[in-house]
């Protein structure tokens, strides 16, 4: 995920976007996709982790987020980076920052959120594929032989790059890694969400 705003805001990097937010508490507005989805738990984190308060505006989707962004209707958004790519690209918009360890090769200009000060305030959307509980191994091992063949085919590996999104390490790639990736996220966000009191709607 990255944080993304209108080109009119006077703020040039993170740490001026920070104080800004602080000196206007609660009037920074944040356009989300909906209550209780990703961007609304990943706001909290923000907050809670920089000591910002924003006015959180919820929307059916992306797009319209991206419209009122660019017609300045709203401050900011948190959004997946594909999501606003081409104006950010173009210059209609505004990335702060990406919330991962590593800068994203599609956006190399925009920093992570570890060069501009909050080491480990990671945020990232993941994908994985579950089957019922009982499912027998030899099916799980199929299905999972069949995705690592998928994932490693360079037409797959560019479509999902031009979708701002990235494979996992081969060795990350088997039923045991996601049970563990799953674990940690739990682990990782119930605790905000809680402290939130974030609901689904």
């Amino acid at each position: 995920m990255w944080l993304v705003g209108r080109n009119t805001l006077p703020p040039k990097n993170l740490a001026e976007l920070i104080t800004w937010v602080k000196e206007n508490p609660g009037k920074a507005t944040v356009g989300i996709g909906g209550v209780g989805g990703g961007a609304d738990v990943v706001g909290a984190y923000f907050q809670k982790s920089t000591g910002t308060r924003f006015q959180f505006v919820p929307y059916r989707g992306a797009a319209p987020i991206i419209q009122d962004l660019l017609a300045g209707n709203i401050d900011l958004t948190l959004t997946q980076v594909a999501s606003a790519l081409a104006q950010v690209r173009s210059g209609q918009l505004k990335a702060y920052v990406v919330m991962a360890k590593t800068r994203w090769a599609e956006a190399p200009d925009t920093p992570t959120i570890d060069e501009e000060g909050f080491p480990g305030l990671y945020a990232s959307f993941w994908h994985g594929l579950w089957a019922p509980k009982g499912t027998p191994k030899g099916v799980i091992a199929t299905l999972d032989a069949a995705v690592v063949e998928t994932l490693a085919d360079p037409a797959v590996q560019q479509r999902l790059t031009d979708l701002g999104q990235e494979s996992w390490p081969r060795d990350k790639q088997t039923p045991q890694a996601l049970a563990a990736q799953q674990k940690a996220e739990i682990e990782k966000w119930w605790p905000i969400i809680k402290a939130a009191n974030i609901r689904a709607e």
